[in-house]
Order: structure tokens, then sequence, then C-alpha cells
């Protein structure tokens, strides 16, 4: 049995301390990032996935925005949708100050099936509730190729008869 001797270094302690209870608190409250007054503010839109006959229909809740508000972008099969929602009002009294709706940027992204047209996708924005619809790709079906002998004429199909 092998045992390494690792140097003591109380500094390389601390910050793995640090660094998992960050972990432990991002978990739970989410990433943390600035918000007003240095306050943790994270907002991620809730969405929904579904696979309805011919085509993919993604449902996002973005609440308090508008279709201007929002980006949808497709390149290499991967569906992006960016926006950001910006604070509008805070309730403030002689001594509290009160923001609970969480506001700023957000990024989701969904992969693709291979084989989507971009040019199908079809997007509509009612009552704070994005609605992306994908028309699902053609199902490839298999090609035959036909063998030629090494004359340049295809092969004799098994069952019929070579004129000679």
């Amino acid at each position: 049995m092998k045992m390494a001797i690792v140097r003591y270094d109380p500094v390389r302690e601390i910050d793995s301390l640090q660094g998992e209870v960050n972990r432990l608190f991002d978990g739970f409250f989410g990433t943390r990032s600035s918000g007003r007054n240095g306050a943790v503010s994270r907002w991620i839109p809730a969405m929904d996935l579904v696979e309805r006959g011919d085509e993919f229909v993604l449902r996002a809740d973005l609440p308090g925005m508008s279709e201007d508000d929002v980006s949808i972008e497709i390149k290499d099969n991967v569906l992006t949708i960016s926006g950001e929602r910006r604070a509008e009002h805070e309730e403030e009294g002689e001594s509290f100050y009160r923001a609970e709706r969480a506001f700023g940027g957000f990024t989701r992204t969904l992969t693709l099936p291979e084989g989507i047209d971009p040019d199908a996708v079809k997007a509509k924005f009612d009552a704070g509730v994005l609605e992306v619809r994908v028309p699902k790709p053609a199902e490839r079906k298999p090609h035959r190729v036909q063998i030629s002998s090494g004359s340049g004429e295809p092969a004799a199909v098994e069952g019929e008869a070579t004129e000679k």
C-alpha cells in the first residue's frame, strides 16, 4: 500500500470549503447574479416541450414581456430562446424596500433532431406565453442502390433471367 505525502495548505482548505458552500447555496437558490442593491436574483422561464402529431410544440411562460423582448434563433439544430425582463415596479416605504419578482436576461437552448427545416418553424406570443411550433423532419427511408457488374451494366437480380 502506497501513501502520498501532501503538504498542508490552510488557504486551499478554506477555498475548498468556500467552493462547497457556494455550490450548496447555488443549488438551492439558483446561480448567483447581481441584482439591484446586490440582491441575488435569477430568472429562468418555465418551458414545456410536447410532441404532438407531426410537430414539436414548445411553450415558455414569459410574464411581463412582449415579443420585442424575446429572440429566437436556430443554428446547427439548436433552438435558442433568449431575452430580458426588466424591473418595472418597486414598493418603497419609510423603512423597507421590497422587490420579489426576479428579472434580468435569460437564455434557454434546446437541441432539435437532425433534418429540421428552420424556415418551417413558427412562433407566436400571446398573453405572456411564447409558443414555438417545430415541424418534425421527414422520416428518412432507406434507398436501395443498384449494383452494377464489372461491364457497367446492372447485375442480374436473383430470379431474373439474363439474355445473351
